[in-house]
């Protein structure tokens, strides 16, 4: 392809400022500034201005440092001391770390864990304001050298304040008092309908505040964990100078580079097969999802591998098929909680028996031709996942009774015998298309589309024009 495609959440428009996330300096004087918005999750939902007409896009309430004040917790925000409202000296910091991170470099241990995303520029384009350390000896003017709109990220699950104090502070912000209403939203359906620069700011926003919330416990020896360099760093308390370790063995990471926690991003292969005809394609029906809905197969990266090592691999683990000519497509991050999803298509022969046997993932897969696919993509309904399908995936996979809700999913599908041809989908008397596809804010969608629209693809094999199948 001549270029790469971005995908939703992908093309991030934020200049990440990542050498200025050890500065306390730095930190808390962004947050003060009058530019700065908040993005706020509860239990990685988005506090969302809810619309009432069918025409208007949904939106992030996008919050003001004001606004959000009474959920941080005691100030400083950055470089906290022992005792609440005392702040880090950071030249105290740079003369007694000789060389080394200081354990006490925007820590953050008292109130929620917060996130510095990134600055969204003013000028076309982004990574283009240089703001080296150097010039936060004044930090009031340095930040007046950023042109453009700071962002942070809080989600309020861990918080102390009840539910009724945290409607009292969003109804008494800035949203709140313009009379916007407000609500916590399952985002995967809204926020596929949004611009790419909201995508590109939600996403390391949803993905970083779930790895905090996760993260409460040091690997290395178990004891609580507190927040470092605006959120990107995750340190054990043990570490902090003022803490009694008499009677304890010494941290694993009290020495030399062991940040166990560091940020996480769980590479994903998504790929699509190909015939040698290149008139039919391989998808997959996986057991979690509701209705006859067919997408890319996909699988999680393992140890010791490439990424086509992971394609070929999974192919034959889900599907049974053997495929050649792994071709890269394009990524895309998928912050649910942490996935980059990575697209491929591979070439294989459609002659050759299916199986979804070997490890059971998935319900069903076959070939389908381009007529049969675009005909789904042609219809009002062909590529709709709605709040009502995260729902329904929610409860069979999250719920209370999940093994069982999944063995009735399971059973409700019905798989066909992988040893019987399987029959061409028709349209059903209802209206309704013969089966579902991803939509494009997927990168499933993307390739099947691309697929379709002759974008991706291989040369019909020799044998083939020949006549020989």
């Amino acid at each position: 392809m001549p270029e790469t495609h971005v995908n939703l959440y992908g093309g991030s428009p934020l200049n990440r400022l990542s050498w200025l996330r050890p500065s306390q300096i730095f930190l808390n004087a962004v947050v003060a500034s009058p530019h700065t918005r908040w993005i706020i999750f509860n239990a990685g939902q988005p506090l969302m201005v809810s619309t009432e007409s069918a025409s208007t896009k949904p939106a992030p309430a996008y919050l003001t440092t004001e606004d959000v004040e009474p959920l941080l917790g005691p100030a400083p925000y950055f470089g906290q001391g022992k005792e609440a409202g005392e702040l880090i000296v950071e030249k105290e910091v740079d003369e007694d770390s000789h060389g080394t991170h200081s354990p006490t470099e925007g820590a953050r241990h008292l109130g929620g864990r917060v996130v510095f995303l990134g600055l969204h520029e003013k000028q076309a384009g982004h990574n283009g304001t240089a703001l080296p350390l150097s010039e936060l000896s004044d930090p009031e003017k340095a930040i007046k050298q950023l042109e453009g709109t700071p962002y942070f990220a809080l989600d309020i699950v861990d918080l102390e304040e009840s539910p009724e104090r945290v409607l009292e502070i969003l109804a008494g912000s800035s949203l709140g008092r313009e009379g916007k209403t407000l609500s916590w939203t399952e985002p995967r359906s809204v926020l596929s309908t949004v611009d790419a620069i909201t995508a590109g700011i939600f996403a390391p926003a949803r993905s970083m505040v779930d790895w905090n919330q996760r993260n409460k416990f040091c690997a290395g020896c178990g004891a609580p964990t507190y927040s470092m360099w605006g959120g990107w760093k995750i340190a054990c308390t043990s570490l902090l100078p003022w803490v009694d370790n008499a009677n304890r063995k010494p941290c694993p990471t009290s020495k030399g580079l062991h940040n166990f926690t560091h940020p996480r991003t769980d590479a994903v292969v998504i790929m699509i097969a190909i015939d040698e005809t290149g008139d039919k394609v391989l998808l997959g029906r996986g057991r979690r999802y509701p209705g006859k809905f067919y997408s890319a197969l996909a699988g999680f990266i393992e140890p010791g591998e490439s990424f086509e090592d992971a394609v070929a691999r999974e192919m034959w683990e889900e599907a049974g098929i053997h495929v050649w000519n792994v071709t890269y497509h394009s990524g895309q991050p998928w912050p649910y909680p942490a996935n980059l999803m990575v697209g491929f298509y591979a070439r294989a022969d459609s002659r050759k028996p299916i199986r979804t046997d070997l490890d059971n993932e998935l319900v069903d897969a076959r070939w389908f031709t381009r007529q049969e696919v675009e005909a789904v993509l042609n219809h009002k309904a062909g590529t709709k996942f709605g709040k009502a399908d995260y729902k329904k995936m929610n409860e069979i996979t999250d719920g209370p009774n999940k093994d069982h809700k999944l063995d009735a999913a399971a059973q409700a599908l019905t798989p066909l015998d992988p040893t019987k041809p399987k029959p061409h989908f028709v349209p059903e008397d209802d209206g309704q298309p013969p089966f579902r596809l991803p939509p494009t804010s997927a990168i499933a969608g993307v390739l099947i589309r691309d697929w379709i629209d002759r974008k991706i693809g291989f040369p019909v094999e020799e044998v083939i024009q020949k006549g020989n199948l």
